[in-house]
């Protein structure tokens, strides 16, 4: 029989020609798992012959996030035509009496008990209690806060002790790091979207994304860092500090931590033993303050999670270099954040006056302004489709303007495209984030662990 998988890959592709040819693709740490309820039109023998057996087979129901819609009898039925196959892993609900035919098949092919709870429901520990018989265990649940994650860890590692294995994972972005440190964690495995196909549920990851990050390699040693705030899902920054970390051989993993609020992100600090932070908006200011730290920062670490903070505004010291290679002279600074707030200190710093721009005094006269420079400090561009910020008074210093500076990485912002049509020399988001991760990187290898 097949060994358990690290990650099981769901197959969510449009066809199954498509997803046939994802399956050829898997590394060895990875199994498919085929979903009946989502190719209700072949025969599940057939499908499970097509993948050589090497396949977790489930049939979700409606009210577990699948698309079945026959009767209950209907879809044991269909299952018990593909365990006539003799499929590798079978998932069944964790609550479900086996019936003969089942208990029939299990010399053959390993059986996997999940649940899927309502928001608001954590019941692991009760359940753990009493579990169904199974070859391994799946729970899912959903977070609310960053912090809920924490409730896994202790009894991921028991069941780990005790020879268990259990996958126990929180659905939603906040959930993101009870996927990915199943390994750490003592899980026995974790799910990824196929690389050419959507996500199954919320918050599931490319398993080109999981695998690079070589979740299947961690252990308890390993400790968390990430980018903090809200929006961050989309953040270069996972793949730009895993990566080094890796090369420095370290045991820290960097993932996207979504929360709103300093209160929030404290907790998850704490109950994470989180190591190392780059932050973002909106919390550039009130977690320093929140810490008992001078902000406005985008980077925190610490040797341990007994240790003090440090912090550091990397981000200051980005825009000082590209500052360096500027002309100098008066600036026009859209904005009034956290970053806007970190770009005037540079400049008054450095020597650069400085006219900033908000919602607030957007009715600014300029007409006597002439800025050599412009620094883009507001968030849009963030989203596709932004607009550029403040066009009527750009276009009202574009006479004497010969720089830009983009803060936004993203996306190629409607402002850095002004920029290039009118031949300013600029520097780019990307360049910024180069440079101030670079600075945070060195902090997490040097002081992290």
């Amino acid at each position: 029989m097949s060994p358990l998988p690290f990650y099981f890959v769901t197959l969510t592709h449009p066809t199954w020609e498509a997803a046939v040819a994802c399956v050829r693709r898997l590394p060895a740490e990875a199994l498919p798992e085929l979903r009946l309820d989502l190719f209700p039109e072949y025969d599940p023998a057939e499908l499970v012959d097509a993948l050589a057996r090497r396949c977790l087979v489930t049939c979700r129901r409606k009210t577990e996030g699948g698309c079945w819609e026959g009767t209950e009898a209907e879809r044991l039925d269909h299952l018990l035509v593909a365990l006539q196959a003799r499929p590798a892993w079978i998932d069944l609900e964790w609550e479900l009496d086996l019936t003969p035919e089942i208990i029939a098949h299990r010399s053959h092919t390993r059986l996997l008990r999940s649940v899927h709870v309502p928001k608001g429901v954590f019941d692991l520990e009760t359940r753990l209690e009493n579990l169904p018989k199974g070859d391994a265990y799946k729970w899912v649940g959903h977070a609310e806060h960053l912090s809920d994650n924490a409730q896994l860890k202790p009894l991921l590692a028991r069941c780990h002790d005790l020879g268990i294995p259990l996958s126990a994972f929180l659905m939603g972005p906040k959930g993101l790091p009870s996927r990915c440190l199943q390994g750490a964690w003592g899980g026995a495995f974790t799910y990824a979207a196929p690389d050419d196909g959507p996500a199954a549920a919320p918050g599931q990851l490319p398993l080109s994304v999981m695998h690079g990050w070589r979740l299947h390699r961690l252990n308890p040693a390993f400790a968390l860092c990430g980018v903090i705030g809200n929006p961050v899902l989309h953040s270069r920054g996972p793949a730009f500090h895993n990566a080094r970390f890796q090369r420095n051989f370290k045991d820290l993993l960097y993932l996207p931590l979504e929360c709103a609020t300093a209160e929030e992100a404290n907790q998850a600090m704490a109950s994470l033993g989180i190591l190392g932070l780059s932050i973002t908006a909106p919390l550039k200011e009130t977690l320093p303050v929140l810490l008992g730290l001078q902000g406005p920062l985008n980077t925190l670490w610490r040797r341990a999670p007994q240790e003090p903070w440090q912090g550091a505004n990397t981000d200051a010291e980005a825009l000082a270099k590209a500052l360096a290679a500027l002309a100098k002279g008066p600036v026009l600074l859209l904005g009034d954040g956290g970053v806007a707030a970190t770009s005037r200190a540079v400049l008054e710093a450095h020597g650069f006056p400085c006219c900033q721009l908000s919602r607030r005094s957007a009715d600014q006269d300029l007409a006597n302004y002439r800025p050599i420079g412009v620094i883009q400090a507001t968030r849009l561009g963030m989203d596709d489709g932004d607009p550029l910020p403040f066009p009527d008074q750009l276009h009202a210093a574009l006479p004497s303007l010969r720089w830009a500076v983009e803060w936004v990485y993203k996306t190629d912002t409607a402002f850095a495209a002004w920029a290039r049509e009118h031949n300013l020399q600029l520097i780019e988001g990307n360049t910024l984030f180069e440079t101030q991760a670079e600075g945070q990187s060195s902090r997490f290898v040097q002081g992290c662990g």
